[in-house]
């Protein structure tokens, strides 16, 4: 499903961020990777998403190459969800209007998020803005609008990272459940090894600019 070959990135040019490095994740598959803040997840990540384009190296998606040397497909063309640590629902959309945004033109789109607001539990919450609810609340929604593109990959940047313990612990059982339900291939970047462990079928730990599998 997803095949990072050599990647290297940069910022400037005497710190390098990522070295060649490389990464094969299976459909189906949970893949954590954990490290420090400013060790190069994210940056990873943002790689894949198509937000930015490696220094060198390939990336290929469902067996689609999207950057190779002058090669780039845009992050609308790749098929990914991507769910970050900031949640980023739109203020000015209730929790129906933020799940259906990236399928405006689906015809069955109310019918598919109904699905999506009975798996999350959110149901019931579908008229009211991002204001009106809760930090695991806004995250249900935020992954929801994620998953109902179908993405080949999901990605998750420290998705449950501002959730106190005892909700944090709820939601990953409850999301979990749904990750195995719909056979969703993701990639986890997190600097917490239970959540990690909770997860994945594989972790791998960001050491010298690359990816050590533990």
């Amino acid at each position: 499903m997803l095949k990072l070959l050599n990647l290297s990135h940069f910022y400037d040019k005497g710190n390098p961020i990522i070295t060649n490095l490389s990464l094969v994740v299976e459909k189906g598959e949970i893949v954590s990777i954990l490290g420090p803040s400013g060790c190069g997840k994210t940056s990873l990540l943002r790689l894949i998403a198509g937000l930015e384009k490696p220094c060198d190296g390939e990336i290929e998606i469902n067996n689609e190459l999207v950057s190779s040397g002058d090669l780039h497909v845009p992050p609308e063309k790749r098929n990914l969800g991507l769910v970050v640590e900031g949640k980023a629902l739109f203020p000015h959309l209730n929790v129906h209007k933020n799940i259906t945004f990236g399928i405006p033109a689906e015809k069955n789109k109310n019918v598919l998020a109904q699905e999506y607001l009975d798996l999350f539990k959110i149901e019931h919450l579908k008229d009211k803005y991002p204001h009106e609810i809760s930090s695991g609340e806004q995250q249900r929604t935020s992954l929801a609008r994620a998953m109902i593109t179908n993405p080949s990959i999901l990605l998750l940047d420290e998705p449950f990272s501002a959730l106190d313990k005892e909700l944090k612990a709820k939601l990953h059982e409850e999301i979990k459940k749904i990750f195995t339900l719909k056979k969703l291939t993701v990639i986890l970047v997190t600097h917490d090894e239970e959540e990690s462990a909770f997860f994945s079928n594989r972790i791998f730990k960001f050491e010298d600019n690359g990816l050590i599998e533990t």
